[in-house]
């Protein structure tokens, strides 16, 4: 992210601490699939063999590289918009320009079952949302009519920045 020269005006997390627990899951699937790769007594044909170490690999991937992806958001609010980094390495990220923003609303309880699940989520009738963790997030209404929230801690304090950012003359 380009900093404006200033620096951000707020910055704000949430992390969900059960997204561990999925993660040691996905760890595990991993590890049994590679234990079952170099388990010198399979005694049956190859094809199950592979099928399995092949399963099992793919499963712990998929389960480690989704739920570690959504352990925690960063939010980060500047002179120039909102952008949204997801889990350690920062992605997937969104960057929304104040120029995009029409309105910013506080929700004080935002809860995976309204979107779906934790994650990146798009409900054609609600938009697009961050969600990893059940709680108060900010939601902007976007020039085109869209809706994205995120969830995240002092949600209050982002979105009271963001109005007045939308009402500085440009």
């Amino acid at each position: 992210m380009r900093d404006h020269p200033t620096g951000p005006l707020w910055t704000g997390r949430a992390t969900n601490r059960v997204q561990w627990l999925l993660a040691a899951a996905g760890a595990a699937f991993l590890a049994l699939g590679i234990e079952l790769a170099v388990e010198p007594a399979w005694t049956s044909s190859l094809a199950p063999l592979v099928m399995s170490v092949v399963g099992c690999v793919a499963a712990g991937l998929l389960i480690l590289g989704g739920t570690l992806a959504f352990v925690h958001v960063a939010v980060t609010v500047d002179d120039e918009g909102l952008e949204v980094r997801c889990g350690h390495i920062g992605v997937p990220r969104r960057r929304i320009r104040l120029a995009e923003i029409t309105s910013a609303e506080f929700a004080p309880r935002v809860t995976p079952r309204q979107w779906g699940g934790w994650g990146y989520r798009w409900r054609p009738e609600k938009g697009t949302a961050v969600v990893v963790r059940r709680g108060e997030g900010v939601v902007l209404r976007l020039g085109d009519g869209r809706l994205f929230t995120v969830t995240v801690d002092d949600a209050e304090t982002a979105v009271r920045i963001i109005r007045s950012r939308l009402h500085t003359p440009g």
